[in-house]
């Protein structure tokens, strides 16, 4: 999949990190609980249950799903990882949400993050398996990336494991999820630049 074509951003979108609108509360129902941030060896049983979940997304949103794909450390084989499977769904409009959230909803989903400043992104989790559906909008650079990123690891064995060692590190003294992906923002920040670098595109 490359920048700039089949619908995929301009290497410049992907580049640049957008943060968001810092006065934007995300939390619909409000802030989430503390938890302690577990990370286990990898498990073919996350791509199993990412395949059930998508057939199941895919069946409850026919035309409305453009694109269902695993994302996260789960897509990564031999990546240790929070037992956590994160699906980015793609729909045309994600503030239309009558459209998918009623659906996904009466499927067991629960919205729990709206950030219209960041993508339009909407975040509904699932319980049991736990499941973090990430929605984006087409041509989304948040979502390029971390196709970009799942791939670079994949195939790239000495950055996979120095992945799991920031992960390792993140985990410690933390109470929830974003606490732990700030504290390995940095090595994820510097494993992108070697991907971007790779494709030959400008950094700064």
């Amino acid at each position: 999949m490359d920048a700039g074509r089949h619908g995929w951003p301009k290497p410049s979108a992907v580049m640049t990190f957008e943060n968001g609108d810092p006065d934007e509360n995300p939390w619909v129902a409000g802030k989430p609980v503390q938890e302690d941030i577990r990370i286990e060896n990898y498990s073919p049983e996350w791509p199993a249950c990412f395949e059930t979940s998508r057939r199941i997304i895919a069946e409850v949103l026919p035309g409305i799903a453009l694109h269902i794909e695993h994302v996260g450390s789960t897509a990564v084989p031999m990546l240790a990882a929070k037992p956590v499977i994160d699906i980015d769904l793609i729909v045309s409009d994600p503030d239309r949400e009558d459209g998918y959230i009623p659906r996904l909803t009466a499927s067991g989903y629960v919205l729990t993050v709206r950030e219209r400043s960041w993508y339009q992104h909407r975040m509904l989790r699932y319980g049991h398996p736990r499941i973090n559906l990430h929605v984006f909008g087409p041509e989304c650079p948040e979502h390029f990336r971390h196709v970009l990123f799942r791939d670079w690891l994949c195939d790239h064995p000495e950055d996979r494991a120095r992945y799991t060692a920031a992960k390792e590190e993140a985990k410690i003294s933390v109470a929830n999820a974003y606490d732990y992906n700030m504290k390995k923002q940095k090595t994820v920040r510097e494993i992108y630049h070697k991907i971007f670098v790779s494709r030959g595109w400008s950094v700064g």
